[in-house]
């Protein structure tokens, strides 16, 4: 194939991602004007809002998904720096962090094991093939750690993002109602727990409540994601 051809292949694919990821960010503004207009309901929650359309447009175009995933993978990439960007908040509030140390380690043994144990009994129960459960056990870290742990123990990487988006929805959805209705109050452990089990999209609604839920959610998304990634490969090795 001629110079020629190849520039235009790659020009091609670039002006395609482009146009995916202004599809995406056209839907996820107008997701999030819907949520502001009914004052921040939880049950408005944009990534939801938004995925809807997209989901509906790929499904009634037939359009592969793969190519969607060319603008989709950029947008991924863009979680590392925003996790980054998440020491700001950390350093403003690193007294309270560093006061609640103990909880915070029992709290993320607990909560690490429940979510990966959880998925993969759940997953068992349903009837799931072994490599879905694979792809279901890191449902509960961000998307770049989920895929690569996934794709470690013979899971498939693009299943585990879809989980990973899904837990992340429905605990940003109902994390809030079920702190309220067990009365937990306290911002610190309303943020490690969403942090923890919905991972960014859940610590994202974490700081929709207030900076130190947020905090508090962004150490449990990190942590949880770094334990996760060094305990449940070698555990799976181990027992299968």
């Amino acid at each position: 194939m001629s110079d020629i051809g190849i520039q235009l292949i790659y020009w091609d694919r670039v002006l395609e991602a482009g146009f995916w990821i202004l599809v995406t960010l056209f839907f996820y503004y107008f997701a999030l004007r819907i949520q502001q207009a009914l004052h921040g309901s939880p049950l408005a929650n944009p990534v939801l809002l938004a995925s809807a359309p997209i989901i509906g447009l790929l499904w009634g175009a037939d359009i592969w998904v793969g190519d969607y995933q060319q603008g989709g993978q950029a947008l991924i990439w863009l979680l590392g720096p925003a996790t980054v960007g998440l020491a700001v908040p950390l350093y403003r509030n690193f007294s309270r962090v560093r006061s609640a140390l103990v909880p915070m380690a029992v709290s993320l043994v607990v909560g690490s094991a429940v979510a990966v144990l959880s998925a993969v009994l759940i997953g068992d129960a349903m009837g799931a093939s072994v490599e879905t459960i694979r792809s279901l056990a890191p449902k509960s870290v961000t998307t770049p750690i989920a895929m690569g742990i996934a794709d470690a123990i013979g899971g498939y990487p693009s299943l585990a993002a879809a989980f990973v988006i899904v837990t992340g929805i429905i605990g940003a959805v109902f994390g809030a109602m079920i702190f309220n209705a067990f009365g937990i109050r306290d911002a610190r452990a309303r943020g490690f727990a969403m942090g923890v089990a919905a991972h960014g999209i859940g610590t994202a609604r974490a700081f929709q409540e207030d900076e130190v839920s947020g905090t508090f959610s962004g150490v449990a998304m990190a942590l949880n994601g770094i334990v996760t990634a060094l305990i449940l490969p070698l555990l799976w090795l181990a027992f299968s």
